[in-house]
């Protein structure tokens, strides 16, 4: 130690501690992510989006059976909705992998399956919220439909309605403040109920026709003439709506990116262009897990408590005559997700001394859950030691990133099923202001320190 204050840990400013030259790749990094987290407002769109980039890298599809050697590039897509990508490594499977784990899903207004209904003439979509939401944020604002429609025939339609600027809008209206004295003495938990939240998509009478739902009818005659659909074929549909506006720079620097789906797609970027950018053949096999459903607890055949991931790794593994349980055993992975950043504006539920800051790095969570850490994943100090040194010595600027103050809430991640596979897993990932709104806001310098980490971490030897 040189003085005594050497002993004390004191972060700064992540501006502080770079040059120009560093300065000018953070913002010309994050200029590439707006141009995904456009594009990829589902989890079919991140899957599309990647698979498209990852092509044009050398990536191709991995077949089971098939032999594999160092350096090559493969992925397999989970019936287009979540995704894996690898970079074989030079050592055997046996040495276990470094993975990174991230979603794609972020909370959304889905569709129910008989969603289209006229009242008093005018039609709306019935919706049903997918994952955690203030109901209230999600009214009055600009909304777009996207997803895909399932025909009987076995074709699939895209849809994509509302994201051009000439196209229309969809809106939830909500009750003028003239006459909402009853909506103002509810919670804000009550005051927009999930049963309201139906969107307004038309009010003009179908021509020439006559009896009820002649609105509900024009409506379903301008998706049949755009998207070849009946009503009947919402049934095997799944469509979302989404905010209709676009990422933005915020603040008179532009130091923060604004945007729809930062939670968590701005870390599945991160991973997913990390593993793009490797110049060199990595030492252990680099996984980039690309997830689906983790707002909703990981379920289902599309998220990480699936044996997809699990399959795609043993067939890594039989190509090398290596037991998939002795891979897991030898592998790391960086669980990685948003963090909540500390906010002036709402500082009651934080804890500051233990919260990520905006503009400090990559917040390295050693648990997550609630109360007393239900629900979580606690990394061992060991792992947070390694990390530690992983990114000291790549250059990374990293901070600690613990949710909030104990008994405020709590949350969870994939972290606890990469951990109940014998994988040690460390949570981390971007800060994020306003997590789960229409419009999440994070850090350009904290997004490609994230990003700088993960390189760093598939490139360990």
């Amino acid at each position: 130690m040189s003085n005594k204050r050497d002993l004390l840990n004191a972060p700064k400013n992540g501006y502080a501690r770079i040059d120009d030259k560093t300065r000018s790749a953070i913002f010309s990094f994050n200029e590439d992510y707006k141009v995904f987290i456009d594009a990829a407002k589902t989890e079919r769109e991140a899957v599309l989006w990647t698979i498209s980039e990852a092509e044009k890298r050398g990536f191709r599809p991995f077949v089971r059976g098939e032999a594999l050697k160092a350096g090559d590039k493969i992925y397999r897509s989970n019936r287009s909705k979540s995704l894996i990508l690898a970079v074989i490594g030079s050592e055997a499977p046996g040495k276990g992998f470094r993975i990174t784990a991230s979603h794609i899903d972020s909370p959304r207004l889905d569709l129910k399956m008989n969603p289209l209904f006229e009242d008093n003439e005018l039609a709306y979509f019935k919706t049903h919220y997918y994952g955690g939401i203030k109901k209230f944020h999600w009214v009055n604002i600009p909304l777009e439909l996207r997803g895909v429609v399932a025909l009987k025939d076995g074709s699939v339609t895209n849809v994509v309605y509302g994201a051009d600027p000439v196209d229309p809008a969809l809106v939830i209206t909500d009750i003028l403040i003239h006459l909402s004295a009853e909506q103002m003495k509810k919670t804000m938990a009550d005051g927009i109920t999930g049963e309201g939240l139906n969107a307004l998509v038309g009010s003009i009478p179908a021509a020439g026709e006559d009896g009820d739902n002649r609105v509900k009818l024009a409506v379903m005659c301008i998706l049949n003439d755009k998207y070849g659909i009946t009503e009947a074929d919402l049934v095997s549909a799944e469509l979302s709506l989404v905010p209709s506006f676009n990422s933005r720079d915020v603040g008179f620097d532009r130091s923060v990116v604004g945007a729809y789906g930062h939670d968590d797609r701005v870390c599945a970027f991160d991973d997913s262009r990390a593993l793009f950018d490797l110049n060199k053949i990595p030492a252990r096999t680099a996984v980039c897990v690309l997830a689906d459903k983790e707002e909703i607890g990981s379920m289902g055949v599309s998220g990480m408590q699936s044996a997809f991931f699990d399959t795609f790794c043993e067939d890594i593994c039989d190509a090398y005559g290596v037991p998939l349980r002795v891979c897991y055993e030898s592998s790391f992975c960086l669980s990685n997700d948003v963090a909540a950043a500390y906010d002036p504006n709402w500082p009651q539920p934080f804890e500051k001394r233990n919260t990520a800051l905006l503009n400090y790095g990559i917040g390295i969570t050693k648990y997550t859950g609630r109360g007393g850490k239900s629900g979580g994943s606690d990394a061992s100090a060991e792992l947070i030691a390694h990390l530690r040194k992983l990114f000291d010595d790549a250059g990374v600027v990293w901070q600690v990133a613990l949710l909030g103050a104990v008994d405020a809430g709590g949350g969870g991640t994939v972290a606890q099923f990469m951990a109940n596979r014998n994988i040690d897993t460390v949570d981390c990932g971007v800060p994020v202001l306003s997590m789960h709104s229409p419009w999440e806001l994070v850090s350009k310098f904290d997004n490609y320190m994230t990003y700088a980490g993960v390189k760093a971490f598939y490139s360990e030897k």
